[in-house]
């Protein structure tokens, strides 16, 4: 519900924009409002869990989620929409990393392969569905019902997580005896730190772009904001009594190289499913559910080999396994790169299935085998510090893939445009036929449509080829990954037996 979230909403921005009276800059805080709260919140969960418990965090989160989601339903002007999108990014934002913290204090090391591999499938459900649900609200229903829809589902996870979740007493005992130390010494300067580092790095990635990035003195100024208070809050957690984040914790070297592996990966994957869906919508004219749809090979993908990569863990090699995810996942990004204005629906189904069951084998024994060191009491910082960094990752991945776009899309543009002179025959020609589909009153205004699809034409081309040396350059990126697994070295043993000691 939280993923689905993020992404049903971007379908119905124009609707939301001409229901608010908003201009597009305006309209883009909805979704930039929320992504911020979210990052600011997934690093305290830890912090949270300690004094209050990992389920009453998870409860509230919820609740938060669903009190913003019924009031942004209800909303009627741009500030009220931004105000809940933030109040319902709080809760969201906390949601994923504490229940993964839950999931992994419940199962023992040698099942976690398993239950993340059936939490991921769920969770590629958002993708795939939002543009689709998203595009059927928007076309038969008012668009608040796009929020609505999460009401009824939350309702009923809040009465059965209150009903079957239940909390380790030994880890119960744990937190509480470090959230007694830590009542003396709350990192206040630590959190505010923090907050201040995601608030304008996550603005700086989300604006960046828009405002041509270091052209725009709000963006220097942020950057600047940025990069201190990163360097101050390192320090302080280096020194602090009771840090807000642990990040002690990367120095298990599983951890650390897992934590860079995830990164790099969800960088890619962001990129990959975000200007795929703006290429089948914008190059190819495909409406939102129809891009939704064509994603569904991908999501199958996932479904299928999801389990089978939580199956396997215990019998082969993660390092393996990760392998030959690496390895689907550049031969898809290849046949991505052969993509035409020709191509179908379906035509994508096996390029989007490669890179889906590429993603499963990756994900799956790289997050057990990064987790696999890490005592029981300490996984709720582990997995706040793993969703930041996976978070941040792919929204800078997302960011540098799009700058890189509209840069190959300008030169493409620019070489095509280089042979449309009047001296060139075959463009000559071209217009002259395009002249004669646009018959007009005037011989000017006749020329003039046909100059405007001439210029479509080559606006649509040079999308293309920017897209094929985007995605060879993202299967390049992929295959970059496999020097990495030969640094991340699986102890079996200790997933196969007890947990490793508290450092």
């Amino acid at each position: 519900m939280g993923v689905l979230d993020s992404t049903i909403v971007n379908v119905a921005l124009p609707q939301i924009q001409g229901a608010v009276g908003a201009t597009l800059q305006e309209i883009t805080w909805i979704a930039t409002g929320y992504t911020i709260a979210a990052v600011l919140l997934m690093p305290l969960v830890a912090f949270l869990g300690r004094r209050f418990g990992q389920k009453r965090v998870y409860m509230l989160c919820l609740g938060l989620f669903l009190l913003g989601s019924g009031l942004c339903g209800l909303s009627r002007t741009l500030p009220q929409l931004i105000a809940f999108r933030v109040l319902q990014g709080l809760g969201g934002g906390a949601m994923q990393p504490t229940e993964e913290a839950i999931l992994r204090q419940t199962f023992p090391k040698s099942e976690q392969g398993m239950a993340m591999a059936l939490t991921g499938m769920i969770m590629m459900v958002g993708p795939a569905l939002g543009p689709v649900l998203g595009g059927y609200i928007v076309d038969h229903l008012h668009w608040s019902w796009i929020f609505f829809v999460s009401l009824p589902i939350g309702l009923l996870g809040l009465m059965m997580t209150w009903t079957f979740v239940r909390e380790d007493p030994e880890i119960l005992a744990k937190n509480r005896a470090r959230a007694a130390a830590e009542r003396t010494s709350v990192d206040w300067s630590g959190i505010a730190l923090l907050s201040t580092c995601l608030a304008t790095t996550e603005f700086v990635i989300e604006e960046g772009q828009r405002r041509y990035w270091f052209d725009d003195t709000l963006i220097r100024v942020f950057t600047f904001v940025a990069v201190t208070t990163f360097a101050a809050f390192i320090a302080r957690q280096l020194t602090a009594k009771a840090p807000v984040m642990n990040l002690r914790l990367l120095k298990d070297t599983r951890f650390s190289i897992g934590m860079l592996l995830s990164v790099l990966v969800m960088s890619t994957l962001m990129a990959t499913m975000f200007l795929l869906s703006v290429f089948m919508q914008q190059a190819r004219g495909f409406t939102a559910m129809q891009a939704g749809l064509a994603t569904l090979p991908m999501m199958l993908a996932m479904f299928v080999v999801m389990p089978i990569a939580g199956a396997v863990y215990e019998r082969f090699s993660p390092r393996l396994t990760m392998a030959g995810g690496i390895l689907l996942l550049a031969a898809g990004a290849y046949e991505l790169s052969q993509v035409t204005l020709a191509m179908g629906q379906w035509d994508l189904a096996l390029p989007l299935a490669m890179e889906g069951a590429g993603m499963a084998l990756i994900f799956v024994p790289m997050e057990t085998t990064a987790f696999s060191r890490i005592p029981r009491h300490l996984l709720a910082d582990a997995a706040g510090l793993s969703n930041v960094l996976k978070e941040t990752g792919g929204a800078i991945g997302l960011a540098l893939f799009t700058s890189v776009l509209l840069r190959r899309e300008m030169v493409a543009r620019a070489g095509l445009a280089a042979h449309l002179g009047i001296t060139n025959p075959l463009a000559a020609q071209r217009l002259s036929i395009l002249q004669a589909y646009t018959p007009g009153s005037f011989p000017t205004a006749s020329r003039s449509r046909a100059l405007g699809y001439l210029n479509a034409i080559v606006s649509r081309e040079a999308a293309v080829r920017a897209y094929e040396h985007l995605f060879l350059l993202l299967g390049v990126m992929i295959l970059i990954l496999l020097p990495l697994l030969f640094l991340l070295k699986v102890d079996r043993s200790a997933m196969a037996h007890g947990e490793p000691e508290a450092e």
